[in-house]
């Protein structure tokens, strides 16, 4: 009987640790979360971009050669 008491205090420290460590974060603005958004987008439609070229230059170039 004495390990339910153990655990029980076990699982109230783990959440009163989770809320000390939740309350440490640092949310960001409107406008950070909107400007790291576009940078993200941005960035990836580039990347896509750049291994769609690559794609086609090497699908026509083994064509070429075959």
């Amino acid at each position: 009987m004495g390990e339910t008491a153990g655990k029980e205090k076990v699982k109230k420290n783990f959440f009163k640790g989770l809320k000390a460590e939740f309350n440490k974060i640092i949310w960001p603005d409107k406008d950070t979360v909107g400007k790291q958004t576009v940078a993200v987008i941005v960035c990836s439609v580039a990347l896509g971009l750049i291994i769609a070229l690559l794609d086609l230059i090497m699908k026509y170039g083994l064509s070429f050669i075959l």
